[in-house]
């Protein structure tokens, strides 16, 4: 049977069908909607974890009970579950386990472009780079027979580009029967990485590194594909396609398996080309081993070392490709000619400018508003919240990665700033890592105040529940974490919570704790705009004749707010509209408008019902 599928949703397919009855992940593009589709499925579990080092211990746990697991995340969620890939690597497992890392190339929603098959290199786990939807159901399979039959997790990297496109899928509807495993294993010597047992496992992941390279010469997925011997590529993932379309002629190393690579396979095809080119996206991560081999890697002559800082001979190593990247940069090496386009055969119409910005009636443009005006500095961190960068708000002054918005208010503060610093931090994101952060700056006594921004959900990556409400990833009902609570638990004395769209109250609050020292949180609450039970309650505003282009609405950065053709015969200023299609009805614009010319909701609706009369 085939079905079109995602990238993604073939991952989930793929586990389910692989006999997978355990999955916990942390949502991030472009790897979300693998546990979205997997928690539909009968007969797993599958959960949303605070972060991605819990999702990956509790699948680690269900793997050492016996029942095969997944564990997906982004690529940076990694890094936060890096302590327990390693020791995972380490021990090895009963069941299998499959670790999903989704690469960002060209960095869509993310904040770095790390090329993550290096993790898999530097923990000695197989990592498997599947090109289309078909191959990450197959992989998916696949990783987990090679987790059970090696002792190994194993990585399986997605890209976004294969992550999110769809194509047809051959799948079964049944879902394998996995043989119940015998009681928990107590095998301290493997399971119990103390340096004595550690120190004993270390050359044994060593040896099944050689044992798996020797598999990879027969893997099913690392195959050669002989047409003209005049080039040879090297390649693997969504790049083979690129390959594919661009050089329809060459011959094709294509590896399901990019760690660890089969030498022989490699030699054997370089031996029957006469060049050989790698094509890869990012790191030169296959192109670096095949030169360690010692085979000779074509660098046209005309490129000299100068020219470049990377050790890719000819296409970028920033960036997602493309088919038109791969062609100019074969171009440029010489392996094309360049061809010049025919008059009239494309259309080239620049896309209208969509610069980002919080969306109409968001709860945290309240709190970025008062910041504005306050000209302190803010540490901001990771989700829609980081919005407030964008103009005419601009008030994130740092934003690294989750988490850190607390420690790094922190350590200006310890450092001697003297501008009060503030720390803003999203409800999803505080499970996350924000709590430890500020468990260090209630022991510590920190000058820092933390907005933490509740909009009751995980906004940017879609919506999914979090331990603030109240369900779980399979909709069960479940305990609602209260924030307050846990940050006055954590150690923080002066806590308030507020309404998000009260703009006067978290002013005046703000304004007050800034003439305080000793740490501070508030917690604005309000839930995300584009919830359904949101939008029942949308009520567009209106301006009335009062306004005379003042601008200070326009200074909330809302995109219902426009600019009208029409001046203010005075002071010859647009006056401003409420786009009505666009605005929610936050009163945010209401209570900021100095002269009273926008109707507040209950003004909006006596005005309707006399118009109604």
């Amino acid at each position: 049977m085939k079905r079109l599928l995602s990238g993604n949703e073939a991952v989930a397919r793929g586990a389910w069908e692989a006999g997978c009855s355990v999955a916990s992940g942390y949502p991030g593009t472009p790897s979300t909607e693998i546990m979205e589709t997997f928690a539909r499925f009968p007969n797993v579990y599958a959960e949303w974890a605070p972060n991605e080092k819990v999702g990956l211990d509790v699948a680690i746990g269900a793997a050492y009970a016996g029942k095969r697991t997944i564990s997906t995340m982004k690529h940076v969620g990694l890094n936060v579950a890096a302590d327990s890939l390693f020791y995972v690597a380490m021990t090895g497992i009963e069941a299998g386990l499959v670790i999903v890392s989704a690469d960002d190339p060209s960095m869509h929603s993310s904040q770095n472009e790390q090329d993550n098959r290096q993790f898999a290199k530097f923990s000695r786990i197989p990592c498997l780079d599947p090109a289309d939807s078909q191959e990450s159901r197959d992989f998916t399979i696949a990783a987990f027979d090679l987790s059970e039959q090696f002792d190994t997790p194993v990585m399986l990297r997605m890209t976004t580009r294969v992550c999110h496109t769809s194509s047809p899928v051959e799948m079964t509807e049944q879902q394998q029967q996995i043989p119940a495993k015998g009681p928990y294993p107590r095998n301290t010597a493997k399971y119990v990485m103390i340096p004595v047992n550690a120190r004993k496992r270390h050359p044994i992941i060593e040896e099944r590194i050689e044992d798996l390279a020797q598999f990879a010469e027969s893997f099913a997925y690392n195959r050669i594909e002989y047409r003209k011997n005049d080039l040879g590529i090297i390649t693997g993932g969504v790049a083979y396609q690129y390959a594919r379309e661009v050089f329809p002629q060459a011959s094709i190393l294509k590896l399901g398996m990019v760690f660890p690579l089969p030498v022989e396979m490699i030699r054997s095809f370089c031996k029957n080309v006469e060049k050989v080119i790698v094509l890869e996206e990012l790191d030169p991560f296959i192109e670096d081993q095949v030169r360690l081999m010692g085979f000779d890697i074509y660098r046209p002559n005309h490129v000299e070392k100068s020219e470049t800082y990377h050790t890719k001979s000819i296409f970028p190593i920033t960036g997602e490709l493309n088919p038109e990247i791969v062609r100019f940069s074969a171009q440029k090496a010489g392996l094309l000619e360049f061809t010049v386009k025919k008059e009239g055969t494309s259309i080239n119409l620049p896309l209208p400018a969509r610069p980002p910005t919080l969306c109409p009636g968001c709860p945290h443009r309240s709190s970025f508003y008062v910041l504005s005006k306050l000209k302190v500095p803010v540490n901001g961190d990771i989700g829609c919240y980081t919005l407030g960068v964008a103009p005419p708000l601009s008030t994130i002054d740092t934003c690294g990665c989750m988490g850190a918005s607390i420690g790094v208010a922190h350590g200006a503060a310890v450092a001697g700033d003297q501008e009060r610093h503030v720390a803003v931090i999203g409800d999803s994101t505080f499970f996350h890592t924000g709590i430890p952060a500020l468990i260090n700056v209630a022991y510590n006594r920190s000058n820092v105040i933390t907005v933490i921004m509740d909009n009751r959900v995980t906004g940017m990556t879609g919506h999914q529940d979090n331990p603030g409400t109240g369900f779980t990833l399979q909709h069960q009902a479940t305990v609602q974490l209260d924030i307050e609570m846990l940050v006055r638990a954590c150690g923080i004395e002066k806590v308030l919570t507020v309404d998000a769209f009260e703009v006067e109250i978290i002013e005046k609050t703000l304004k007050q704790w800034m003439k305080e020292a000793g740490p501070a949180v508030l917690i604005t609450k309000e839930e995300c705009a584009l919830l359904p039970s949101a939008r029942k309650k949308y009520l567009p505003l209106l301006v009335t004749d009062q306004c005379n282009g003042c601008t200070v609405c326009f200074r909330i950065g809302c995109p219902a707010i426009l600019k009208s053709e029409e001046l203010d015969p005075k002071y010859h200023r647009p006056l401003a509209i409420i786009d009505q299609e666009l605005c929610t009805g936050c009163e945010i614009c209401a209570q900021v408008c100095p002269r009273d010319a926008i109707l507040f909701r209950d003004q909006v609706i006596a005005q309707r019902k006399s118009e109604e009369v």
